[in-house]
């Protein structure tokens, strides 16, 4: 197998256990992702010319509107208003470290989305427990 093919049945693989996942699987990712470009674009100097930090910012920031986007009111609307006001938080302080230039406001961003992260691994962790009917 050539390089070529092995990175193409790599990226088949992951788009399957994507596109296969269930949704509390995707939202988990998606905070992953989002922590992990926060992560890398703390490493950046944010004032240096043509380092990262502006594309691993945005990205983190793509995440975060996705996610508020998929909100749904019609379930549990208390708690989509509550991760609205939160994501909006993300959303606002992003946009301003950017604005700024300023790398010491993404940790705070980090912190908030690694407290939805573990409540969303505690939501996937009881949804792969079986029901014991009480």
């Amino acid at each position: 197998m050539t390089a070529m093919q092995a990175k193409n049945a790599a990226e088949a693989y992951l788009a399957s256990s994507i596109e296969n996942a269930p949704p509390a699987k995707i939202v988990r990712m998606l905070y992953e992702g989002a922590i992990r470009f926060l992560m890398q674009a703390e490493e950046q100097d944010p004032t240096a010319s043509g380092n990262r930090f502006a594309e691993l910012v945005g990205r983190a920031d793509d995440i975060v509107v996705e996610l508020r986007l998929c909100l749904s009111e019609d379930e549990a609307p208390e708690l989509s208003a509550n991760l609205r006001r939160l994501y909006l938080f993300c959303e606002d302080e992003l946009s301003r470290a950017l604005l700024e230039r300023d790398a010491s406001i993404l940790p705070g961003v980090r912190s908030v989305l690694m407290t939805l992260l573990e409540a969303w691994r505690e939501v996937e962790a009881g949804a792969s427990q079986p029901s014991l009917g009480v």
